[in-house]
């Protein structure tokens, strides 16, 4: 019984030191993985080697999640407000129903980024995506710099993007 008394606020301490480490300031962490996959809307290959020197917002939704869903206006305004200065959000759909019920969503909400759908490999290749929506900040270099799980506000990824463009 006297262990008990000591692990829950030792499992405290080390929670708090995992939040606290995970929220430091943006710092180069992996190279982005390379893809080329189809655009939902018109088929157009997205690649990735045709996206260097970009800073890019790399996103993983699903139709059916309302966080994702919420997040939507916040990332079509920031494609909006920072697409002349070397910026582009580029979502990848994790929806098992296709690119048509993907696209519909494309078209209904006005996003106005590159959609494709994710395949195996890319979501193994950005280290496992087990819970969306969940993005990546990826700078001119191609190296991602942050990591976002969950809801994001609009003015959070403004800041960090800019941050990352100066």
């Amino acid at each position: 019984m006297k262990n008990f008394h000591l692990a829950l606020p030792l499992a405290a301490i080390v929670l708090f030191i995992g939040i606290f480490f995970s929220a430091g300031p943006l710092q180069a962490t992996a190279k982005m993985p390379a893809f080329s996959l189809p655009e939902v809307t018109d088929g157009r290959t997205i690649d990735s080697r045709k996206l260097q020197g970009k800073v890019l917002l790399v996103t993983f939704f699903a139709t059916w999640c309302p966080p994702c869903m919420e997040e939507v206006p916040g990332l079509v305004e920031l494609q909006k407000e920072l697409a002349k200065d070397g910026f582009s959000v580029i979502a990848f759909s994790v929806d098992e129903e296709g690119p048509g019920v993907v696209g519909k969503l494309v078209m209904k909400m006005g996003i106005n980024y590159p959609v494709v759908m994710a395949d195996s490999g890319t979501i193994r290749d950005f280290g496992g995506v087990y819970g969306i929506p969940v993005a990546f900040l990826i700078n001119q270099n191609g190296t991602i710099v942050k990591k976002y799980s969950g809801y994001v506000p609009h003015s959070v990824l403004a800041n960090d993007i800019k941050s990352v463009m100066k």
